[in-house]
């Protein structure tokens, strides 16, 4: 059964955690600095992006200055290990938003006809590939009321970000991603 909160418990800081669950555009930029750095800087980097910026706004973030975006990513400290990379992804993604949304990214899922259209917008995002779509799904259904006919297909069937709800949680989630992560490695695969 799908919930829904106003605080997803991703960072240990309740104002970026609260910003990830009631901002899509925040949630989403969130999930493009999902990578080489820790779970919880990813997420805390919308929070820190509005401060340093004014605002989130995919038209405003789009049509901004590419050396002020990257001047906002590289302040100290930096938004992202990659800032200037980071950076321009996020202008990618807000780009892609306007183009297609209308600068309105809570329409990816509020016009999703049934889980198979959601999956397909969500692969569509630049930078989105199965997992980051499937994690996304299961966020929605699971922890933001968002739950077309048909998502949970779409949603990975062992433990993501949509079961964390507590910092305990968190950490069993995180836990178990780097004994994965560990088992791969060990059998010499690439993850």
């Amino acid at each position: 059964m799908a919930t829904t909160t106003d605080l997803l418990p991703f960072t240990g800081d309740p104002a970026a955690d609260r910003l990830i669950a009631t901002d899509p555009l925040a949630l989403l930029i969130g999930f493009v600095l999902d990578q080489q750095v820790t779970l919880q800087k990813a997420f805390s980097g919308p929070l820190e992006l509005s401060r340093r910026i004014g605002s989130l706004d995919a038209r405003r973030i789009a049509t901004m200055e590419p050396d002020r975006l990257d001047a906002a990513f590289r302040e100290r400290p930096a938004l992202h290990r990659f800032p200037g990379n980071m950076a321009k992804r996020t202008r990618e993604l807000c780009a892609y938003l306007v183009d297609r949304y209308d600068g309105d990214a809570s329409r990816i899922w509020r016009e999703a006809r049934d889980g198979a259209d959601l999956h397909a917008r969500l692969l569509d995002l630049p930078g989105f590939g199965p997992m980051k779509a499937g994690t996304l799904i299961a966020i929605l259904g699971k922890r933001l009321g968002v739950a077309p006919a048909g998502w949970k297909a779409y949603s990975p069937d062992h433990m993501t970000l949509g079961d964390v709800d507590s910092p305990e949680t968190l950490r069993r989630y995180q836990d178990g991603k780097r004994a994965w992560k560990a088992e791969h490695r060990a059998r010499g695969e690439r993850v």
